[in-house]
C-alpha cells in the first residue's frame, strides 16, 4: 500500500502560483493526462494548478530520468502505466521536487502550457473496459424496484459482479451525448418499438486504470492487487433505462450502455490518494466473509477511498436564465463500495484473464445509504415515479435533450491538502435520424 512521504507535506508549495490553494491540482496531487495545444500532437502532461507540465518536452530537455523518456514521450499513458508502481512513485517525487524548487523555474517554465489553451484526450488507448456493480446501495435500490422483498440476488455478497463494456465508445469529458435509439417495450405494450430512448440516465462511478498487467493464465493475488492500479478518474456510465429493461435478460447490458461512457481526463495516482485512505465499511452482521482469494486484512484496513462525489444538472432553460446547476447528489466513494478496488482487480484476474496497462475498470454506480448521495436518476426519481423539481420550474425524471450533467470529486482529510479530480461533463443532444 502506498505510503505518505514528503510529497504530501501540507506545507509544501509550488513556484507556480496557481497551484497553491488550487481546489483540484495543488502540488500534492500531480495527476497525469494526455493533452494537445497549439496544433501539436497529443502528449503526456501533469496538471499543476491552472497549468500543464509537458512531460515529453521535459524529457527531451533532460529534466527527467532518461530511462523514462520512451514511456513518457508517447501520445498515451499505456507504456508508462506498464512500468509499475515503483516508477510511478519515483516520478511523483521528482516532479514534486522540481515544481517546488524556485531555482528550477527557468528550465521548467518553457514546458508549461495553460490548461485553458489545451485540449484533453483519453489518457490511454483503452484496450478493454469492464464495468462492475460494487455499489451495494445502488444495487439494493435498483433491485428493490423489481424485487421488493429480495433486492439483492444471492451471489452479490460472494462475488464482485461485472460485465465487459465497449472500449471504443469511451470518451473524455466534454464529448456530446447523442441520445441513443433502440428497442423499447413498456410493460403495457404487446410488442417492442424502435426509437430514441425516453429514459436516458447517468451513473456516477469511479474509473480504475490498470498499470502493470498479468499474463494470460496468471492470477493477481489480493495482497499485490494495489500495485496493479495506475490511477483513478471519474466515470459516467450513460444508460438508456428503457432499452436496458427490454434487452438485459438473459445476457445483461448491451445497447443500453455501449453508446457512450465518459471519463474525466486526469488520472489521479494511488500515491496522491495515500492521505485519503480509510477502512472499508464493515460488513453487516450475518453477511458472508469474502472467500480467501479476496480476503486481505491490510486491504480491509486501508482499501477504502475517502473521495467526495458531487453531481449537478443544468437544463438549457436554466443556462439561458443564468440559474445555478441543480445538485443531484453528494456522497463518498468509501461509503458506497461493498468491494474494494483491490478486490475488483483480483477477481477480474482470478480466472487467468490477462489485464493490460491502460485497461479501464468502472466501479459501478456509487450511491450512499441516504437519499443525498444517490448516483442515478433511476434511484432519485424512484424509477420515474417521483420527478425532481428544478428552479426553472421544470421537472426531471430522466434526462432531456439539452441537459448537461457534471460529475466532480475531491478528497479532504485532517493534516492533508485538498486534491481533486477535475470534472466529467456531458451534454445531451437529440437522437440522430
Amino acid at each position: 500500500m502506498t505510503m505518505i512521504d514528503e510529497t504530501h507535506d501540507p506545507a509544501r508549495t509550488s513556484w507556480i502560483d496557481s497551484a497553491n490553494g488550487h481546489p483540484d491540482f495543488p502540488v500534492q496531487n500531480l495527476p497525469l493526462g494526455v493533452f494537445s495545444a497549439a496544433g501539436e500532437d497529443p502528449r503526456i502532461g501533469v496538471a499543476i494548478g491552472e497549468m500543464i507540465l509537458d512531460l515529453r518536452g521535459a524529457a527531451k530537455a533532460g529534466l527527467l530520468d532518461p530511462s523514462w523518456s520512451g514511456a513518457l514521450s508517447g501520445s498515451a499513458l499505456n507504456d508508462w502505466f506498464g512500468r509499475g508502481a515503483a516508477d510511478s512513485r519515483a516520478l511523483r517525487r521528482m516532479l514534486s521536487a522540481m515544481l517546488c524548487d524556485e531555482s528550477r523555474r527557468a528550465e521548467i517554465e518553457p514546458h508549461l502550457v495553460a490548461q485553458r489553451e489545451a485540449t484533453m484526450h483519453l489518457p490511454c488507448a483503452i484496450g478493454d473496459y469492464t464495468d462492475f456493480y460494487v455499489g451495494i446501495h445502488h444495487a439494493t435500490n435498483v433491485g428493490r424496484q423489481f424485487r421488493p422483498d429480495n433486492p439483492l440476488l444471492p451471489n452479490y455478497k460472494y462475488v464482485p459482479i461485472g460485465y465487459h463494456g465497449r472500449a471504443s465508445s469511451v470518451r473524455p469529458s466534454g464529448e456530446a451525448v447523442v441520445r441513443p435509439s433502440g428497442q423499447r417495450k413498456p410493460p403495457e405494450a404487446d410488442t417492442p418499438a424502435y426509437g430514441p430512448s425516453r429514459r436516458l440516465d447517468y451513473e456516477l462511478e469511479l474509473g480504475i486504470f490498470i498499470g502493470r498487467g498479468n499474463r494470460l493464465g496468471q492470477t493477481i493475488l489480493i495482497g499485490e492487487a494495489a500495485d496493479h492500479i495506475a490511477g483513478y478518474c471519474l466515470l459516467n456510465d450513460w444508460s438508456a433505462r428503457d432499452l436496458q429493461a427490454w434487452e438485459y435478460q438473459p445476457l445483461g447490458p448491451f445497447l443500453a450502455k455501449n453508446f457512450l461512457t465518459s471519463i474525466s481526463p486526469w488520472v489521479v495516482t494511488p500515491e496522491a490518494l495515500a492521505p485519503f485512505r480509510k477502512p472499508m465499511p464493515a460488513r453487516p452482521e450475518g453477511d458472508p466473509a469474502p472467500l480467501p482469494y479476496l480476503a486481505d486484512d491490510a486491504d480491509q484496513a486501508n482499501g477504502g477511498l475517502a473521495i467526495k462525489l458531487d453531481v449537478t444538472l443544468s437544463t438549457a432553460k436554466m443556462r439561458e436564465a443564468g440559474l445555478k446547476p441543480h445538485r443531484l447528489s453528494q456522497g463518498e466513494a468509501a461509503a458506497a463500495m461493498y468491494w474494494s478496488a483491490a478486490q475488483i482487480v483480483t477477481h477480474h484476474a482470478s480466472n487467468g484473464c490477462n489485464l493490460q496497462p491502460g485497461d479501464l475498470i468502472g466501479t459501478g454506480t456509487l450511491s450512499t445509504a441516504d437519499d443525498n448521495g444517490l448516483g442515478s436518476l433511476l434511484e432519485i426519481s424512484r424509477g420515474g415515479k417521483a420527478p425532481i423539481s428544478l428552479a426553472s420550474g421544470e421537472t426531471r425524471a430522466f434526462l432531456e435533450d439539452g441537459d448537461e450533467l457534471e460529475l466532480a470529486a475531491h478528497c479532504e482529510a485532517p493534516g492533508a491538502v485538498r486534491i481533486g479530480f477535475g470534472t466529467c461533463v456531458g451534454r445531451v443532444l437529440p437522437a440522430q435520424p
